[in-house]
């Protein structure tokens, strides 16, 4: 899917041709052409927040009805709030449809004494373990379309780094949780005055290396591992496909097992037509020290309290460029002058910022034309060490209520995405676009296993690239625009390369 399609999706825009005979849309050369502010559309700036580790029926599932437990924000949708492919509702307070009371991972005796229907956590529970989102175990959970071994399959409950307290007496059955507009208000609210699609999917299965590098190359491949890693598979002369988290080689604060991707991704794209552009990433900039000291590559925020402690702001694995030569900072160099971010003479950063970095710009009139955001580690919604309340109010209401007040707001688009599910329970099964046929038998999370052992989709894979079976899980898609269509939910099929 081009970008075409988003807009005409979810934008109030002037028509953008669709080549519907073809099946696919017209190619555009992206939301802004160059740096002499023609456009293609009234939209003259891009913002994308990615989030980590949310499946849609997570945060979505019984949207737009909320619980509205006395002592928690209350949440009202509009009248016209149209449905979503979800859980269902609550009537009365009580939970009304056949995937809320008659599961089938509460039928399924696979999933043993974890099986349970999905249940909503409340705001007091925001804080939850992370479940295990391998590429793998994801296809098994799946059950060949059944979507009936969550709990089996990528349920966690008490781990080596997540106390049971966390799981709230569920054990594996915590990845049947959902929150609702008590506790993911402000996206509840945003999707009431914006827009929002539901049938988003992750490129493919699997963990937020693989979901990030799809989103800024449409590839995970071809990877090239610093040594021997059951995070690369399908290796042949050195090269294979990622299918797990690995560090960027070559960034100052990697660890010891690392990789680098080959291709083109999409900020050699803007680069080449001269479009301005950034990512910024929270903890980039090794020369800050936080209040508690901390500084460098260990600089840390306050976590989540799944988490025991505080978590390191910066996360090489989710570092959208620092993967390919042709983009990366690895010595994270800083840029010369907040008004020269996005360019090509910002100082040798190479369009590669701190999160601070974008605030800087905004405060002297500067936005690059396209901005790519990374919250810190604490703020980016993963279970584990980060939460929603977190996430929102440290990255997603500040982030965009600051550019809500810029100058550029009105002629904005903000869009608020996420890298993969986290194993959390998603009902809907998702288009095997791509196929693939893996056997690991030495780790089998990182291998197929969708319809059995080695095996995921039927037919042939793209292009011959094996481990990139796909869509994945369905995730959030939100649209915040002045040009977006008002309390609207899109259903046209899209995954995380539609917005490049």
């Amino acid at each position: 899917m081009a970008i075409a399609a988003v807009l005409v999706a979810l934008f109030a825009l002037p028509a953008l041709a669709q080549n519907r005979s073809q099946g696919t849309p017209t190619r555009v050369r992206g939301v802004v052409n160059k740096l002499d502010g023609q456009t293609l559309t009234p939209i003259q700036h891009l913002v994308v927040i990615f989030q980590e580790n949310v499946s849609f029926d997570h945060y979505f599932g019984t949207y737009p009805t909320a619980l509205n437990p006395p002592g928690e924000p209350r949440f009202k949708a509009s009248p016209d709030t149209p449905m979503v492919n979800g859980l269902g509702t609550l009537v009365d307070g009580q939970p009304d449809g056949v995937l809320l009371t008659h599961n089938p991972n509460a039928n399924n005796p696979g999933n043993g004494s974890n099986a349970i229907n999905p249940f909503r956590l409340d705001r007091s529970q925001a804080s939850t373990c992370s479940q295990d989102h391998a590429y793998g175990d994801e296809q098994k959970a799946f059950d060949e379309g059944l979507m009936d071994l969550f709990p089996a399959s990528v349920g966690v409950g008490e781990s080596s780094s997540c106390a049971a307290t966390f799981a709230y007496g569920k054990d594996k059955g915590l990845v049947m949780g959902y929150f609702d507009g008590n506790t993911v208000t402000a996206l509840w609210n945003y999707a009431q005055n914006f827009a929002m699609s539901d049938n988003s999917y992750g490129t493919t299965f699997g963990m937020s290396t693989a979901g990030m590098l799809n989103f800024v190359a449409g590839n995970t491949y071809p990877a090239m591992p610093s040594g021997p890693t059951a995070s690369v598979v399908a290796v042949t002369n050195g090269v294979g496909t990622l299918v797990a988290d690995l560090d960027p080689t070559g960034d100052l604060c990697s660890g010891t097992s690392t990789v680098s991707i080959g291709g083109k991704n999409i900020g050699d794209l803007l680069s080449a037509q001269t479009v301005t552009w950034g990512a910024f990433m929270g903890g980039f900039d090794l020369t800050v020290k936080n209040r508690d000291g901390s500084t460098g590559c260990n600089r840390q925020s306050p976590a989540t309290p799944a988490n025991g402690g505080p978590i390191k702001d910066y996360m090489p694995h989710h570092a959208f460029f620092q993967y390919f030569t042709s983009t990366a900072n690895p010595q994270h160099i800083r840029p010369n002058s907040p008004a020269n971010i996005g360019t090509s003479h910002d100082g040798g950063a190479n369009h590669q910022y701190d999160l601070h970095d974008f605030f800087d710009a905004l405060a002297v009139g500067n936005m690059p034309a396209v901005s790519f955001l990374k919250a810190i580690a604490a703020a980016d919604a993963h279970a584990g060490y980060s939460d929603p309340l977190l996430e929102q109010s440290i990255m997603l209401v500040p982030t965009i209520n600051a550019v809500m007040r810029s100058p550029f707001w009105k002629t904005t688009a903000i869009i608020v995405m996420y890298d993969d599910s986290d194993g959390w329970y998603d009902h809907q099964m998702s288009p095997i676009v791509n196929p693939s046929a893996v056997v690991n038998t030495a780790v089998p999370s990182n291998g197929d296993q969708l319809n059995g052992p080695g095996v995921c989709g039927r037919g042939m894979p793209l292009d011959g690239i094996e481990a990139r079976c796909g869509y994945g899980p369905r995730l959030p898609l939100i649209v915040i625009s002045p040009f977006a269509k008002r309390n609207f939910v899109d259903h046209t099929l899209t995954d995380q390369t539609s917005v490049l």
